[in-house]
Parts: C-alpha cells; sequence; structure tokens
C-alpha cells in the first residue's frame, strides 16, 4: 500500500506543478524609474557636484535623464538636488 499512496502523492505534486502559474523573473519586473533634468549649471559647482552630473549623464542645461530608482541614485541626486529637477515615471 506504501507504493499506492507514493503514487498518489506523486500524482498530486504533478498536477499542481502543472497548474503553477509562470512568475515573472526578477529581471522583468517593472522597476521604478526617475527623470532626472539639469536646470542649473554645473560649471561654478563643486568638483565632486560636477563629477556626479556627468555620473548622471547630465552634461548640458535642461539635459534628461530617465535613470533607475536606486538608494545610489537618489544619493546622486541629493548631493546635486539644488541643480536639478526630479520627476518621478
Amino acid at each position: 500500500m506504501a507504493k499506492t499512496e507514493n503514487v498518489e502523492n506523486i500524482e498530486k505534486v504533478e498536477e499542481v506543478v502543472e497548474k503553477k502559474p509562470k512568475t515573472a523573473s526578477k529581471s522583468k519586473k517593472a522597476k521604478k524609474e526617475i527623470k532626472v533634468t539639469l536646470i542649473r549649471s554645473a560649471c561654478s559647482a563643486k568638483p565632486n557636484q560636477r563629477k556626479t552630473c556627468e555620473a548622471l549623464g547630465l552634461r548640458k542645461m535642461n539635459a534628461s535623464k530617465v535613470v533607475e530608482d536606486t538608494p545610489a541614485v537618489r544619493g546622486m541626486i541629493f548631493t546635486i538636488k539644488h541643480l536639478v529637477k526630479v520627476e518621478e515615471i
């Protein structure tokens, strides 16, 4: 009888596996993004602030970049908060 119980359990597991919805992988999840626009010139800013603008890809006035919303990017934006405008997408 142990074999028949084992076979029944295997059949139940197979049914559950077949019915299990496929989940999206981590890379396919919707990521939050923010739009950063340079509204003031960085030429008279401190060197670390100029480098932060360059790292975000903001090279000219009114240049905009859409970047992923991560703690690292938030820290960069905090460094140059007086030079940029931030919009959540």
